[in-house]
């Protein structure tokens, strides 16, 4: 079994240089956690796998295609593979668990 605490994952994506840490990885899924500051900038671009990502803390919108909505704790969004899709409007720090599948591909 493998199990995480969030709070350890916070704490370690913090230390580290870059906003996505990832902490699993299959070849069937991979999952991170993904931090952007208020007022911050998403830089991603579209990926060549299905995401979804977990709201854990923070405030902001996502515009995925041409669809936008706000995010808080507890919202959960589903990107397609190749869609168009970014964070904005972040209003206070957004820590967000994304899970890949499968594995995301550099």
């Amino acid at each position: 079994m493998e199990a995480f605490l969030i709070q350890q994952l916070i704490a370690e994506q913090a230390a580290g240089e870059r906003p996505y840490l990832e902490f699993l990885r299959r070849d069937s899924m991979s999952l991170g956690l993904y931090a952007l500051p208020a007022g911050g900038d998403d830089p991603q671009q579209p990926h060549h796998e299905d995401e979804v990502y977990y709201i854990v803390s923070g405030q902001g919108q996502i515009t995925v295609g041409d669809e936008t909505r706000p995010v808080e704790p507890g919202s959960i969004v589903f990107v397609a593979a190749h869609v168009h899709h970014k964070f904005h409007n972040i209003t206070e720090d957004l820590k967000i668990l994304v899970f890949f599948a499968p594995a995301e591909t550099d």
